[in-house]
């Protein structure tokens, strides 16, 4: 995998990557497994992790290329001061079609690396909006205001529409041409079984806008993979029947 196959944006202090779905942001505690910031150290002298992304959630991510940027934007994401938009499939079509959610989160105690709402945990703020509704699915636009662990995953399934693919918060089933298209699907002759339209988290960081050292305005966006721009055109497809 390229630096150059991921690059979005870069300049002397930052560099911003569209990073795919599977990969991990930064290095685990174990270290076995190859993370974004393990290749972007194979070629640059210095890189600091400003934040991360879960490993099944796809989009745009920064790092910073030495420590004044570093701290500068450090600050901005502890100060909610960065605009963070994401995009993400959901089960379901949810009731209201804009809201925000405010629900504290906290790690499960007994299961760690699960977060629940609970009131001992951290403010947690996140706004949706449906942006097109197929009906049996949802695709959506949130803008968190926080930036907790799982945070957009646990807030979805709360309001009861967990995102696609979810195996933590949601049924973590792929989805499947077969399933919009129950009584004209066909598998091919040469197919064993279905290979699925998405077999991931539906969950996509689209946008990040934050500020230079200098205080020019930086907004960046991340094109949303090919497996989710094919599963959008299908679910629009089925629609118009």
């Amino acid at each position: 995998m390229k630096v150059s196959d991921l690059l979005i944006f870069e300049n002397d202090d930052f560099i911003a990557l569209n990073k795919p779905s599977g990969l991990l942001s930064i290095p685990d505690r174990e270290g076995k497994e190859l993370s974004l910031k393990n290749i972007l150290q194979e070629k640059y002298e210095k890189i600091f992790t400003v934040h991360r992304l879960d490993r099944d959630t796809s989009g745009l991510i920064v790092f910073a290329k030495n420590e004044v940027m570093h701290k500068h934007l450090s600050l901005q994401f502890e100060a909610r001061l960065t605009r963070k938009i994401y995009t993400g499939l959901v089960l379901g079509s949810p009731a209201e079609k804009e809201g925000h959610i405010n629900l504290p989160l906290a790690e499960n105690m007994v299961q760690r690396g699960v977060m629940i709402v609970n009131r001992r945990g951290k403010e947690s703020l996140t706004d949706y909006k449906v942006l097109e509704d197929f009906g049996i699915y949802s695709w959506m636009q949130f803008h968190i205001h926080t930036g907790r662990t799982h945070q957009i995953r646990v807030h979805m399934k709360e309001i009861g529409h967990p995102i696609v693919g979810d195996a933590l918060y949601g049924d973590g089933k792929p989805l499947l041409l077969s399933s919009l298209k129950k009584k004209k699907f066909k598998l091919s002759k040469d197919a064993e079984e279905e290979r699925p339209l998405l077999a991931r988290l539906a969950l996509h960081a689209f946008q990040l806008s934050f500020t230079t050292v200098a205080g020019e305005k930086i907004e960046l966006t991340a094109e949303l993979p090919k497996d989710i721009r094919a599963t959008l055109q299908q679910l629009a497809k089925w629609r118009a029947k």
